[in-house]
C-alpha cells in the first residue's frame, strides 16, 4: 500500500492491486478504524466512508483536492501510466 501523503494523522494511500481492470483514479484515507475513499476524476467526490464525521470528511476531501496533482502523478508513476 503505497502511502502518498499524510494529513493530521490520516494516511492517504492506494492499494498495489486496485482491481482488474484497475479502478479509476482514487485515493484512500485512513486513521485507525476511520476510513474514506475518494474518486479524483472528473472532480473529487466521496466514494465511501466509515467512522468519520461530516467535518472530518470535508477536511479530508479538501486535502485530497489540494493534493490531486501529486496523487495523480504518484499513481501514474506507480502503475506505469
Amino acid at each position: 500500500m503505497p502511502a502518498v501523503f499524510r494529513h493530521k494523522g490520516f494516511r492517504f494511500f492506494f492499494y498495489s492491486n486496485e482491481g482488474y481492470p484497475r479502478e479509476p483514479l482514487h485515493i484512500h484515507a485512513r486513521k485507525g478504524e476511520a476510513i474514506a475513499k475518494f474518486w479524483l476524476e472528473p472532480d473529487v467526490s466521496l466514494a465511501e466512508s466509515y467512522d468519520l464525521t461530516s467535518s472530518e470528511l470535508r477536511e479530508l476531501m479538501d486535502a485530497a483536492e489540494k493534493n490531486k496533482e501529486h496523487i495523480k502523478r504518484y499513481w501514474n508513476e506507480y502503475f506505469g501510466e
